[in-house]
């Protein structure tokens, strides 16, 4: 019996030992898991993040006035089968001898096509990504800088539903040239945007040192939470590679969000105060865009409007910009 005793009180410890043992694996999981989740760093002395133009038209880099503000990063948007095209080669070329005038350097965004609306939505495969991204390497050697997809998260541009289709995308051009900076994606601030960014790192099977953000949303809402968020859930440097206060919008979306010229003075302000300090990783914002092209464009954050005229939102940007060489 006694034999007995010992052997069951044994047995007892040793299933104490192994939840014990057990307990303190969980634990570790939950400690890693929370240690994995990136901590905001906010500014709090003086901002130091570059400021660059976004905007599709060449002719922008003609004004005076975009000279006068000395940014040295400039944006576009680019279909991914652009340089099959001559008169979008043509466009392109213009673009680039524009940012090239003031001495930007260029980000490059590849997007759906624009040709054959008519059809079903096809998202091309990795091969053929690849195969026109090097046509931009050999056309643009001196472009360095690339996101891999624009606005991958929003449905309607075939890809909201295909993370794993993008991250091979991104895989491709980082093999395709290992001296670029490539930006994971360019992502909008909607609701699915967390659940978008764990898949896609889940597909590429890297953490990316770089992602692009278009936080329309927070910026003109007045609101920090999604950008935070994304921050929060990645490791990496966030540009915020399109966002400007809207002074008008006539896309039919459901999201609804103010705007006005006064309102749009006050995102740009908010973007600076804000949004720009929440955390030391929100490196460049890239502001959408210089001029409008006509009084009813379906999307209109422009610091100059189509007659020419100078908004407020243009005076909060010199300011800041003043500001911040001031401190340096």
């Amino acid at each position: 019996m006694d034999a007995a005793r010992t052997s069951a009180r044994r047995a007892a410890a040793a299933a104490v030992a192994a939840v014990a043992a057990l307990a303190c694996v969980l634990a570790a999981l939950v400690a890693a898991g929370a240690d994995g989740a990136s901590k905001l760093r906010p500014v709090s002395g003086p901002l130091k993040v570059a400021v660059g133009i976004a905007d599709q038209k060449s002719w922008i880099f003609g004004d005076a006035r975009l000279h006068e503000l000395g940014l040295r990063y400039a944006r576009r948007s680019v279909p991914w089968d652009a340089l099959r095209f001559r008169d979008q080669r043509r466009e392109l070329d213009a673009w680039m001898d524009g940012v090239r005038m003031i001495g930007a350097e260029p980000l490059i965004t590849l997007a759906q096509s624009k040709r054959r609306p008519d059809r079903p939505y096809r998202a091309p495969g990795v091969r053929e990504v690849e195969r026109q991204f090097r046509r931009f390497l050999d056309r643009y050697p001196d472009v360095k800088t690339y996101s891999t997809w624009n606005e991958a998260n929003m449905c309607g541009a075939g890809l909201c539903q295909r993370p794993d289709l993008v991250a091979g995308y991104y895989r491709a051009m980082r093999r395709s040239c290992p001296d670029c900076q490539v930006l994971a994606a360019d992502l909008l601030d909607l609701p699915n945007m967390v659940g978008w960014v764990r898949a896609f790192r889940r597909h590429a099977g890297v953490e990316p040192r770089l992602w692009g953000l278009h936080n329309y949303i927070d910026a003109n809402r007045g609101e920090t939470a999604r950008t935070a968020a994304l921050l929060r859930e990645v490791r990496g440097e966030v540009w915020l590679t399109e966002v400007g206060g809207i002074v008008a919008r006539r896309t039919g979306s459901r999201i609804k969000l103010p705007q006005g010229k006064a309102h749009a003075a006050r995102a740009t302000q908010f973007i600076f105060d804000r949004i720009a300090r929440l955390d030391a990783r929100i490196t460049r914002i890239y502001f959408y865009h210089w001029r409008s092209s006509t009084r009813r464009d379906s999307w209109d954050s422009a610091f100059i409007a189509a007659d020419g005229g100078r908004r407020p939102s243009l005076r909060v940007l010199q300011r800041a910009l003043r500001n911040m060489r001031a401190d340096l």
